[in-house]
């Protein structure tokens, strides 16, 4: 938990200067959308450079969002809300440009469309499986929740889609490896928690 709070504030102390151009940190969420839908378009003209540059300067401008809120003390519970909402939309129009960039194919015996199905449906799982478990009142301890974690939560599943893409430069190998793997783990990530909850429910 340190080094989290140690992380935020060392990103924080970066990217809040961006807060001096005036813009509400919800706007600078809203902003990562277009640069994913850019990032989109560039997969789709089988450009991976392009599309794993907009993609990161969509995560950077998600991030500079918090910074901004932090540092103008404009944090509110509508900003974290339309941030989780742009965080899926952004990941989603990450895993249709990979589908469209990589099309059609086989792989480990697998269908491409049947990774992508696994990848979107175990990214869902992982986030829906905490907010269930609360609304539900299965984990009444909000500390308990956020303790939830497992393998690969979102950022872990970013950084390493985006480390596949720049493997995939030189072979679309690496990146049918990376999207096999990340599908693999987020999901496990999803029944972790599932476990989790079971285990602690009532609590």
């Amino acid at each position: 938990m340190i080094k989290v709070h140690l992380k935020t504030a060392v990103t924080d102390g970066i990217l809040c200067r961006f807060s001096r151009l005036g813009l509400h940190p919800n706007t600078w969420s809203l902003l990562s959308l277009p640069a994913a839908a850019g990032g989109l378009i560039a997969l789709w003209a089988h450009s991976l450079p392009w599309g794993l540059a907009c993609f990161v300067l969509s995560g950077v401008l998600d991030m500079v969002d918090g910074a901004v809120a932090r540092a103008t003390g404009k944090s509110s519970t509508l900003g974290a809300f339309a941030d989780g909402v742009l965080d899926r939309y952004v990941e989603l129009f990450l895993v249709l440009g990979l589908m469209l960039y990589l099309q059609e194919g086989q792989f480990l015996f697998l269908s491409l469309q049947v990774w992508m199905v696994l990848l979107i449906f175990g990214s869902l799982m992982t986030s829906f499986v905490r907010a269930y478990a609360d609304h539900r009142g299965l984990v009444k301890d909000p500390g308990m929740l956020t303790r939830m974690g497992g393998l690969l939560e979102r950022p872990e599943r970013l950084m390493l889609l985006y480390a596949g893409m720049v493997l995939g430069m030189w072979s679309s190998q690496w990146l049918l490896w990376t999207v096999a793997l990340v599908a693999v783990l987020a999901n496990a990530t999803a029944l972790q928690r599932i476990v989790f909850a079971v285990r602690n429910g009532g609590r």
